[in-house]
């Protein structure tokens, strides 16, 4: 029987908290995933990690892209730990986050406990080089070339150190 279509991480699952390492309060690169199970005819694929709570999960405004990699070749099924952009297989692509840059941005919320969606679609097909291309732009170019897609969800809350820190910062550029 065919293993089904699935994205896993060895450092949290579906569910947990992220490590504060892929975090912004760590070294801001991505945890290691991996996929498998893709259907027959997969010829690409798609990853996209969203935060729906930004930026408060008791009134959440928007859904804002944290990482966005596509065209990634069919025999990868892993997204090596801390991978950097340069390190990107040969004809995979970034796109634009919603802080309007390449690459990833880690888990940083304002406020509470947010939940951060990695998803990983299984596509038909290998897309043009789109260059700086949004996550909408993405979406859209994809339409009719899904043939499946897969979640790992995991949350962060920000630690009372790190917000410490971030009341001393404040405090001291006040004072100079």
């Amino acid at each position: 029987m065919p293993i089904p279509f699935q994205i896993t991480s060895p450092r949290f699952k579906d569910g947990e908290t992220i490590p504060v390492a892929y975090t912004c309060e760590g070294d801001d690169l991505p945890p290691p995933l991996h996929w498998e199970g893709e259907p027959p005819g997969t010829r690409s694929f798609a990853l996209v990690m969203q935060d729906p709570d930004a930026p408060d999960p008791g009134n959440p405004q928007t859904t804002w892209t944290h990482w966005v990699l596509y065209n990634l070749p069919p025999n990868i099924h892993d997204i090596p730990e801390s991978m950097l952009p340069e390190s990107l297989p040969a004809g995979a692509r970034e796109a634009l986050n919603d802080w309007k840059h390449m690459g990833y941005g880690g888990p940083c919320p304002p406020i509470g406990r947010h939940r951060y969606f990695y998803r990983v679609f299984a596509l038909d097909t290998v897309l043009p080089d789109m260059g700086h291309v949004t996550w909408k732009q993405l979406e859209a170019a994809m339409q009719g070339h899904i043939l499946a897609q897969t979640e790992l969800i995991g949350t962060y809350e920000k630690v009372q150190g790190f917000k410490d820190r971030q009341k001393e910062e404040v405090r001291h550029h006040r004072r100079h």
